[in-house]
């Protein structure tokens, strides 16, 4: 007789704006071998700022903090923080009362390094007690005080498709943009909570791709607020160097602000990130 599945929660408190947590370590320091007991284990991130990478592609960077430093770097310099993003000038936001102002971070740079990173909220791994699975946080720390995060893992034996399905998402004439799936005239979530509901899933997951030949197209699980989605995404999508060039713009109009002219010249040196990026994937 298979095992069931069983699901642990955890709390997570960043170190850092930007930091890396061995989830499996953590659940075995908390509740001992428990995950060993089954060949895969799904992690699910409840954060649009902080995830997990594919294994796939975790396992070419070695999976280790060294190997994962160099991948991460390269988008924290295309995306630099403070950089002139939409989704940062909150007195625009309408999603947002007085009080959350006060509080919102601001971190559109994060957002974004999330989507281009390719960072997931939810990745199966097939498990390796002697392999350490990183929840990578971006934005770790909000004015000093460290937020808090939460992650669930699954260890589970083995999962069957139950149903497909097919949508067809309308789009606009514009050459770039951004929809949400969540909208209900799409009636998306609708139509998988009616499957789950007929087919009596208990433990389980929604998985949505792109159809064939959608070369021109990507899916990201992120917050759909209208002015990252619809101006500062819109922007990377047309000029994927364009917040990188902006602060170096603004660094080099303010001499002051550069202690050290050519440690701060190499640093947004595209050359040299690039190639750092290269190195990480190994090339």
């Amino acid at each position: 007789m298979e095992t069931e599945p069983i699901e642990v929660t955890l709390e997570i408190n960043p170190r850092a704006r930007v930091d890396l947590v061995d989830v499996r370590q953590r659940v075995a320091e908390s509740h001992g071998d428990l995950l060993n007991s089954f060949p895969q284990a799904l992690y699910a991130s409840f954060h649009t700022t902080a995830g997990y990478l594919d294994q796939s592609l975790a396992s070419r960077l070695n999976r280790q903090r060294d190997g994962l430093a160099p991948y991460l770097s390269f988008f924290r310099n295309v995306f630099p923080e403070g950089a002139g993003y939409k989704h940062d000038e909150l007195h625009l936001r309408e999603d947002l009362s007085d009080a959350q102002r006060q509080v919102e971070p601001l971190n559109a740079d994060s957002h974004l390094a999330f989507i281009s990173a390719g960072l997931r909220s939810c990745v199966t791994y097939r498990s390796r007690s002697d392999r350490p699975v990183y929840f990578i946080d971006l934005d770790g720390i909000n004015k000093g005080h460290p937020r808090q995060r939460v992650t669930t893992v699954l260890g589970f034996n083995t999962e069957e498709e139950v149903a497909r399905d097919r949508v067809t998402v309308p789009m606009s004439a514009h050459p770039v943009e951004s929809v949400s799936l969540k909208d209900p005239r799409f009636g998306i979530y609708q139509r998988c909570q009616a499957l789950i509901t007929r087919h009596g899933v208990t433990k389980g997951r929604l998985q949505l791709a792109l159809a064939p030949g959608e070369d021109q197209a990507g899916l990201t699980v992120n917050e759909y607020e209208t002015l990252l989605m619809r101006h500062d995404l819109a922007e990377v999508l047309r000029d994927p160097l364009r917040f990188m060039a902006e602060k170096s713009r603004h660094l080099l109009a303010d001499p002051r602000s550069i202690p050290n002219r050519t440690i701060d010249y190499a640093k947004y040196d595209m050359v040299r990130v690039f190639n750092e990026l290269v190195d990480a994937l190994r090339l």
